[in-house]
C-alpha cells in the first residue's frame, strides 16, 4: 500500500512544529462523516473514502469521550468562537447524506456517550419508505422523526445533491430553499443549517456571495462545506470548515486533527484551487475560440 501522505506530513512534521510553537488561536472541530458501514473502499485513495466501519467509528467516540470532548450544535459552537470563550475539548459531529446505517451503527454509539449530532439531508433521497442514493439506503421520514425526538438535529444538504457550482441562480434557490421547506414540513422543526454538497469553490467569491445571500434569504443561520480545518473566530457562519473523517484516520492522525495540525490541507486546497483557476479559465478561453460561433471575448465566464 502506497503511503499516506497528508498523515506523514502531518505527523511526523507539521504536529511536532505546532508543539513548538504559539499557541492556536481558539477554534473548534467539526468532524464530518457520511457512511457508517462495513464498506470495500479499497479501490479509492484513503483521502478521498467516505466510509467508517461501525467498529472504528465506536472507538472514535469512545476516545472523544475519554479525552473529554463535549458535543454541541452548529449554533451553539459558533457562539462559542464569536464570544471567544468556552472552546476547550468541544466538538460538532455531523453527517452528510441521511444515510440509513446511521440509526443502526452511528446513533448508538453517539447515544452510549451522550453525544448529539447533526444529519443533512438531501429530500429527494428521503421519502416514507428507504430510497437508494450513491448505492446505499437512505433513512425514512419517520426514523428522521424518531432521532430528532432522541436529540439528534437535521439540517439541508439539497434537494438532489447536484453542483451547485455552475447551476444557475434560480435552480440553486431552489434547491437550497425548497430542501428546508420539505424538512420542516416533515418534521415540525425550524431548520437553520446547511451543508454544501460535493467540492466547495472557495476562490470563487462572486460564487460564494450569490450562494450566502441565497442561505440567507432562505432562513439559514449557519453551514459547512467541504473546507478542510477547525472553525475559527473568523470563519463564515455558512460556510464552516470541516475535518473528514473515514476508515483510514487511526486514533494519531484523529488526534491531530482535533488538535488543529490538519488544518494545513486546507491551506494547500486553497493554493491547488487558486493555481487551477486561470489554468481552467484559458482552457474555457481556447475552445471558445475555436468554436465555430464564437464572436464575443468578453463573454467568456
Amino acid at each position: 500500500m502506497a503511503p499516506r501522505l497528508d498523515r506523514l506530513a502531518t505527523l511526523y512534521f507539521l504536529s511536532p512544529l505546532a508543539r513548538l510553537g504559539p499557541s492556536r488561536p481558539l477554534s473548534i472541530p467539526i468532524l464530518m462523516y457520511h457512511s457508517v458501514a462495513d464498506e470495500d473502499e479499497s479501490a479509492m485513495g484513503p483521502y478521498y473514502r467516505i466510509a467508517i466501519t461501525p467498529a472504528q467509528f465506536l472507538r472514535q467516540m469512545m476516545w472523544l469521550h475519554q479525552q473529554g470532548y463535549r458535543t454541541t450544535s452548529l449554533g451553539s459552537a459558533v457562539g462559542l468562537l464569536q464570544a471567544g470563550a468556552g472552546t476547550e475539548k468541544t466538538v460538532v459531529i455531523t453527517f452528510d447524506d441521511g444515510y440509513r446505517n446511521f440509526c443502526q451503527d452511528a446513533f448508538p454509539a453517539l447515544d452510549r456517550f451522550g453525544f448529539t449530532a447533526t444529519m443533512f439531508l438531501p429530500t429527494a433521497s428521503i421519502a416514507d419508505r428507504p430510497l437508494i442514493f450513491n448505492r446505499r439506503e437512505c433513512m425514512t421520514w419517520g426514523e428522521v422523526r424518531d432521532l430528532q425526538r432522541r436529540g439528534i438535529s437535521f439540517g439541508s444538504h439539497t434537494v438532489s445533491h447536484p453542483q451547485l457550482h455552475g447551476l444557475d441562480r434560480e435552480l440553486i434557490r431552489e434547491e437550497i430553499l425548497r430542501s428546508r421547506q420539505t424538512i420542516e414540513d416533515k418534521t415540525g422543526a425550524a431548520i437553520d443549517s446547511f451543508a454544501y454538497p460535493y467540492a466547495f469553490p472557495q476562490t470563487d467569491e462572486p460564487f460564494k456571495a450569490m450562494v450566502r445571500q441565497i442561505l440567507q434569504e432562505s432562513g439559514y443561520r449557519y453551514g459547512v462545506c467541504t473546507r478542510i480545518g477547525r472553525a475559527g473566530a473568523t470563519s463564515d457562519p455558512l460556510f464552516l470548515e470541516r475535518l473528514p473523517v473515514n476508515s483510514a484516520d487511526d486514533r494519531a492522525l484523529l488526534a491531530a486533527k482535533m488538535a488543529g495540525h490538519y488544518d494545513w490541507v486546507g491551506g494547500m486546497q486553497s493554493l491547488a484551487k487558486r493555481i487551477r483557476k486561470p489554468q481552467a479559465k484559458a482552457s474555457r478561453q481556447k475552445e471558445a475560440e475555436n468554436a465555430p460561433f464564437y464572436t464575443d471575448p468578453s463573454r467568456i465566464p
